[in-house]
């Protein structure tokens, strides 16, 4: 039997898995099943340029899925950081110019505020697929094949950061050449203990009032050139769209900041921001689906999203106890119970993830959520009039 496929050969490419597998804080539960898709050579045309990683990955459709992985890049500030660790030593700096990544030399950025490993909140991943969890199969099995990326050039990791191979080697180079000096950092006096406690503390500012509403987009002189295939109506949509999305930002402290394509893409249906058909053709999502997801969304959010669109199994207590509630309710018929739902002819109620209930009604030959979730699904059966 052949050996078991792993990733990370050298010590960089075995910190990038690390570093995946342990302080990107991504979902335990979803790796594993990259890992295995990794394994099966599913994922082509994998690609990284400054900032940004792309990749298909066959699944189970004809299409393979498109990938793209961005990867927060570094400031200014946290380029000097690096450069200075960096040039601080020559053997680090030997290392770099002969295409080797020292160990120490990544300990000591990260130390210094300026770690070239994916940290929280550093990837932000989309793909064509439909499952809403992040990361999918899809998006896991690139995060492991980047590893092998790594492995054959560990400079993939300055690039990710938003700098490729050569402009870094240029510039430690630079700061090799005969002659070359170092800004030099102005010494810190610092504070005697009574300078600093003498000190009076300024009160923290009020944070602005939250706006009632989102201002309006600029209007806008001419329309763009025709070859763009872009409108200025189109252009003020979407500014007026990513106004509203920043105005929802604020209101939940950023809890939707996290969402994942399909996600956003209901939220953009729901809002209206644009005819359901043309968006849905410019994402390549059936319009009748989009619909559908735009309607959950408008009723209960991501939440809604969910439970339209994934089926689970939350074991058998929840549903056991809500046939019985129904049954002591007087409602006739049978209900059929699978997975998350019970089926009552036209009536589908459905126990989502967050321990709520969900009321669906059969339309045109489809489930649509209909109206806001409950704590008990008696409540969604006899709704009140």
């Amino acid at each position: 039997m052949p050996a078991r496929r792993t990733f990370g050969r050298t010590w960089w490419g075995r910190a990038w898995v690390e570093a995946l597998e342990q302080r990107a804080r991504l979902d335990p539960n979803r790796l594993p099943r990259g890992r295995t898709y990794a394994r099966k050579d599913t994922v082509q045309e994998l690609a990284v340029a400054p900032g940004e990683i792309t990749a298909r990955v066959r699944g189970s459709r004809p299409q393979p899925y498109r990938v793209t992985i961005r990867m927060r890049q570094f400031t200014p500030q946290e380029w000097d950081t690096l450069l200075d660790v960096a040039g601080r030593r020559l053997g680090h700096s030997a290392a770099l110019l002969d295409g080797e990544l020292p160990e120490e030399l990544a300990a000591q950025s990260r130390a210094a505020g300026a770690d070239l490993l994916p940290g929280p909140g550093d990837l932000r991943p989309r793909c064509s697929c439909p499952d809403p969890a992040n990361p999918c199969k899809h998006v896991a099995a690139v995060y492991y094949l980047v590893a092998d990326e790594v492995d054959t050039d560990p400079f993939t990791l300055f690039t990710l950061r938003g700098r490729p191979r050569e402009e870094v080697l240029s510039r430690l180079r630079e700061l090799r050449a005969p002659g070359a000096t170092r800004q030099a950092r102005p010494p810190d006096p610092g504070l005697t203990p009574k300078t600093a406690y003498a000190r009076r503390v300024a009160p923290v500012p009020p944070l602005p009032e939250v706006p009632g509403e989102p201002g309006p987009p600029a209007v806008l002189d001419l329309d763009p050139p025709a070859r763009t295939g872009w409108t200025s109506a189109a252009l003020g949509a979407l500014a007026a769209d990513g106004a509203a999305f920043a105005l929802d930002l604020l209101r939940t402290g950023g809890a939707l900041a996290d969402l994942t394509f399909e996600e956003d893409l209901a939220r953009r249906a729901a809002r209206r921001c644009a005819g359901v058909p043309a968006l849905a053709a410019a994402a390549g999502v059936p319009p009748a689906d989009l619909a559908a997801w735009a309607q959950a969304w408008h009723e209960a959010g991501r939440s809604g999203l969910a439970v339209l669109r994934e089926p689970w199994a939350p074991g058998p207590g929840p549903l056991a106890e809500a046939r019985a509630d129904l049954a002591d309710s007087g409602l006739t018929g049978t209900p059929r119970t699978w997975r998350n739902r019970i089926t009552l002819g036209e009536l589908q109620l459905r126990y989502g993830r967050d321990h709520r209930w969900y009321r669906f009604v059969r339309s045109t030959g489809r489930w649509r959520l209909d109206g806001p979730p409950a704590e008990r699904p008696v409540d969604l059966a006899y709704p009140p009039e």
